[in-house]
């Protein structure tokens, strides 16, 4: 069993998936946010696909901790994703995992082109191998 994260935007929701000794993150793919109805399905996949026992999902936070707008789109996709799917989902912080998929993206020379495709999957790995790390 593995577990997905996803990196919640409004045009494209990042994907990664863990090994199944949940060890390693991997970025897997983007989905494109709309329409609601097409990524739900693609989603429902790559659950089945990977046999995921849990969904984690980028909570994002103010630098100082608070919660902003980002975060009340990110707790109704939540109700949404609970109410159309069985598989337990967790938030976990996502501070500055754009920032940092970005930075490595710059660094491994990727077109700026192509980091606009990558920098949402590349989020969701980093995002995803937080938590991997905090329950080894």
């Amino acid at each position: 069993m593995r577990i997905l994260a996803l990196d919640h935007g409004t045009v494209r929701i990042g994907v990664a998936v863990s090994d199944e000794m949940k060890l390693i993150a991997t970025p897997l793919e983007y989905i494109p946010a709309e329409p609601f109805a097409d990524f739900l399905v693609r989603l429902k996949e790559i659950l089945r696909d990977k046999e995921v026992e849990l969904i984690l999902i980028g909570m994002p936070r103010n630098m100082n901790g608070s919660y902003g707008p980002a975060a009340l789109k990110v707790q109704e996709f939540v109700a949404v994703l609970n109410s159309a799917l069985t598989v337990p989902i967790k938030l976990w912080d996502e501070r500055l995992t754009s920032t940092q998929a970005n930075r490595y993206l710059i660094e491994g020379n990727v077109r700026r082109a192509d980091r606009k495709q990558k920098v949402d999957k590349a989020a969701a790995a980093i995002l995803l191998q937080s938590y991997l790390d905090s329950i080894a």
